[in-house]
This record gives structure tokens, sequence and C-alpha cells, in this order.
């Protein structure tokens, strides 16, 4: 044999004993491995602790065997010094009572005209405005404004008993909502009773179709609201009459006089304007006027 045959013959052997030395390692790892899961593994249950399907099992066996029955569970500790509270069951809850406030706003403007005293004030405010010859001084803005005020504080006492008699009590959870509305009703029903008129009463209940109410407490409201706007009317136009004929005068003298000197072409009004304001600053119109308003209502 060659030398060049000899030496590729011992290559060959150093190739396989360095892959079978390989193969050594490599076997001996996965064997280290496997036996670490083993160990780490969970237990085996031995088969004789299994009872077989269909058998059964008494005695220590099965205690060890059969699961334990689950607990109930406890009642929650409640935590001391906490309070829940979710409204009073006693008051009205907030939504209602904003209801009613805008339900309240909403029919304010018909109560303030028809069951107060302003609808007499701004109408005799008007009559005189008339009377005095002017037409747009002072304007609808301060006659409003002005009677509104006046009504105010005629009708503040009467307000006052709503309040305490019904409102109040409402909203402190003392009244059901229908007997706070009939005792709230009753200062405002007793102001309109003392100022209407049996004939007006007595008119829309024939009007109405409906028997005559034995006593001022017997009259409905729907009837007595009508029955007294009528009776503030009257009373207003009767104030206008009284207030119409001192300046009715003052017209008649400065027209006569106008004729009487030939002046055919001034006119009366503008003649007699100055001496009507004249008068009436002279003899505090507005004030014997206003208290003139409030007397009729005490």
């Amino acid at each position: 044999m060659s030398a060049a045959a000899a030496g590729a013959t011992r290559v060959d052997r150093v190739k396989r004993s360095s892959v079978l030395a390989m193969l050594v390692v490599l076997i001996g790892l996965l064997g280290a491995t496997g036996s670490a899961s083993a160990q780490t593994g969970p237990a085996a249950v031995p088969a004789a602790a299994v009872p077989a399907a269909g058998v059964q099992v008494t005695g220590a066996r099965a205690a060890a065997v059969q699961p334990a029955e689950p607990s109930a569970p406890s009642a929650p500790s409640e935590p001391s010094g906490v309070t829940v509270t979710v409204g009073t069951p006693d008051k009205p809850s907030e939504s209602i009572v904003i209801l009613l406030l805008l339900t309240a706003l909403s029919v304010a403007p018909s109560l303030l005209l028809l069951c107060t005293s302003f609808t007499k004030i701004f109408v005799v405010l008007g009559i005189t405005r008339n009377a005095l010859g002017l037409t747009n001084v002072p304007p609808n803005q301060v006659l409003a404004g002005l009677a509104l005020f006046l009504s105010l504080f005629i009708m503040g006492p009467v307000v006052s008993e709503v309040n305490a008699q019904g409102v109040q009590p409402y909203l402190k959870g003392e009244k059901t909502q229908s007997v706070a509305f009939n005792d709230g009703m009753k200062p405002l029903r007793e102001f309109m009773l003392k100022q209407t008129r049996p004939e007006e009463i007595a008119l829309f209940t024939k009007v109405a179709g409906n028997d005559k109410p034995a006593n001022a407490a017997d009259v409905p409201t729907s009837t007595l609201i009508p029955a007294f706007v009528l009776s503030e009317l009257r009373a207003a136009m009767l104030i206008g009459f009284v207030l119409f004929i001192p300046f009715l005068v003052i017209d008649m003298v400065v027209s006569a006089s106008l004729m009487s000197l030939g002046m055919m072409m001034l006119p009366p009004v503008t003649v007699a304007l100055p001496f009507k304001l004249l008068l009436f600053v002279l003899a505090n119109g507005w004030g014997l006027l206003i208290t003139a308003l409030v007397g009729t209502y005490s």
C-alpha cells in the first residue's frame, strides 16, 4: 500500500471516531433531560388507588377517594361607620320638584294675570295715561313693571300663606301632592272670593249649568277665576270713570275758551295737556291713585 492511501485511511478513521463520539454525547444529553422531566412532573397515581368503572369503593379507601363537600359561603361583614342613603321616601324626588317648578313657570303668566290684582292695576294705569292725553308716556313696560310690583306688594301675605301651607309641607314630605295643592289654594281662593261679586259667580254658574253652591267653599275654582277677572275689570273701569271726570272738565273749559276767543284752528288737546299735567302733579295724582288701588284690597 502506498503512503497516500495509508494517510487517507487514517483520516477516515479519525472522522468516524469523532462522529461516534458526538452521537454518544447527544444520547447522554437526551437521557438526562428525560429523567429530569420525569422527576419534576406530577406524581403518578398508582393503579390500585384508582377505582375501576362500576366498582363501589367503601371504608377508609372511599373516604380517601371521595372529594369533600363544599362549605356554604359566609355572609359578608358590613363595614362599620359607612351609611349609604339613596333619596328619602317621605320627600319628593328632585326630578319631580324640577318638573313642578317648570310647570309653575309655564303657567305663571296666566296666574299673574287672572288670579292677582295685576289686571285691575294695569287697566287703571292705562286709563289714567289716556285721560291725561298721553299716548306713549309712560310706556307700556313702565306701567307693566309698576303694576307687577304693586301686585307683589298687595299679594305678599297671600303668597306667604300659600308657601307656608302648601309648598313647604310638600317639599318636606309632610303632605301629599293633592293635600298640599288644596291647602295652598285656600288662601288664594279666600283672596279672590273677597274681591268677587256674587253676581259674577251666579252668572258663570248659570252659564256652566251647575247647581247653585251652598256656600263660598263649594264654588269651583274654574268658576271663581273668571268671575274674579270680571269683577276686577268692572272695578277698574269704575275707577277710570272717576279719573276721567276732572280731565274732561279741563278739556271742556279749554275748548270753550278757545271758541270764545275765535281760535278755531288751535287744537284744544294741545292747550289742555299742560293744564292736565299741572293739575295731576299738584294733586299728587300718583300717590292718590296708588293709595286708592291698594285700599281696595285692604
